[in-house]
């Protein structure tokens, strides 16, 4: 099996760290997303909206979307588990999973589209629509801050794939210039702690 990622971009990251916690290896396929490389028609057949990163295995199926992927991968090898065992877990973490990616994740992608017109030949930007996107994701920075006030992970007690998309979604924010504050001292040291994993390198 194999999956088409683009080393940059924030999302395939998402998979890679999630494999990474679950020492699966996997062969890499870089794909240029700024040169379209991701839109062409054999890629579309591997997943119709063109978006990476895309699992295929090795019988041809192919699997789109960082939350399938990293679904099926918990299917497959449970150990270390990453999205809950009990219901409450599983519940718990897949709320908290749904609200970064909603809430910071697409708010970050959505500001960096609109205002730096990066995907122009794509897409129509618009700018308003961009700047508050990235003040929703600012915000939204205060509302981690407030659970990990209490919880040593995004998602309570344990080490999840919420966590990753937090991790991932702090970073991918600095292009927007969005970034954890003074006042947000917990969401500082949980940072800390996350982004020294060594799966963070992934």
């Amino acid at each position: 099996m194999k999956i088409y990622d683009t080393k940059t971009a924030p999302t395939p990251r998402r998979v890679r760290i999630f494999l990474a916690e679950k020492n699966i290896s996997m062969e890499y396929v870089q794909v240029d997303l700024q040169k379209g490389e991701n839109l062409s028609a054999e890629m579309r057949e591997k997943n119709p909206i063109g978006k990476i990163p895309i699992l295929e295995l090795d019988d041809g199926s192919c699997i789109g979307e960082s939350d399938a992927i990293c679904t099926y991968f918990e299917a497959l090898q449970p150990e270390p588990p990453l999205m809950g065992v009990t219901p409450l877990q599983k519940a718990q973490i897949a709320m908290w999973q749904r609200q970064v990616d909603l809430c910071l994740f697409m708010q970050v992608g959505m500001c960096f589209q609109h205002t730096t017109g990066y995907f122009k030949d794509r897409m129509t930007p618009v700018k308003d629509y961009g700047v508050e996107a990235g003040k929703n994701a600012a915000k939204y920075l205060s509302v981690l801050d407030r659970q990990l006030q209490d919880n040593e992970f995004v998602a309570g007690d344990t080490f999840s794939i919420a966590d990753i998309t937090t991790l991932c979604s702090i970073d991918f924010a600095r292009v927007i210039d969005v970034r954890i504050a003074e006042k947000h001292s917990a969401l500082q040291s949980w940072y800390d702690r996350i982004a020294a994993r060594e799966s963070a390198k992934a």
